[in-house]
């Protein structure tokens, strides 16, 4: 598995997180399940996640200013434009998780017709739907900076990236 960590400013549309990064899990899973979507809803309970779905990733650009998101693509592939119009873009693919701290904006570019995604959420998280450019910016970012650092990374448990990466101090 390789592990890449990307950090996004603020665009004046998308708040993105002020600390914590996203976090890239190329080939979380190894390739071989037969029943991914099965294997991340499984790997991600055992690391404390849950309040799942499975679905696609929506075509405008979207956040969630109270709760961290995982996404594991179990089918398919995406290109993914992450952070807003001065993010980045990025192609996902089956086997393939993306952490995102709350703030980080996130919108389909493109898909091949089978992708399937299995999200997941911390215990105890709420999950807003904000779309860019929302009004309440002060508020949005303080909520945005409420949100507590989760126990376990979502796909490594208590020795993830996560953990170190999301130092409370960042």
């Amino acid at each position: 598995m390789k592990i890449e960590a990307f950090r996004f400013s603020d665009d004046g549309d998308v708040p993105n997180h002020p600390h914590w990064p996203m976090i890239v899990y190329q080939g979380a899973l190894s390739g071989s399940e037969r029943d991914a979507a099965a294997e991340f809803e499984d790997l991600f309970a055992r690391n404390g996640w849950g309040d799942g779905w499975r679905n696609g990733i929506y075509a405008f650009p979207h956040y969630h200013s109270n709760a961290h998101e995982v996404l594991g693509i179990a089918a398919g592939e995406a290109m993914v434009r992450f952070g807003g119009v001065a993010g980045m873009e990025l192609k996902v693919s089956k086997g393939d998780a993306v952490l995102l701290p709350a703030g980080t904006g996130h919108q389909r570019l493109s898909s091949s017709p089978d992708l399937l995604v299995i999200g997941a959420y911390p215990p105890g998280s709420g999950r807003d739907l904000m779309r860019s450019g929302e009004r309440e910016k002060a508020l949005i970012r303080e909520r945005i900076g409420k949100v507590a650092k989760p126990l376990k990374d979502p796909v490594a448990g208590a020795n993830g990236a996560m953990i170190s990466l999301w130092s409370s101090n960042a």
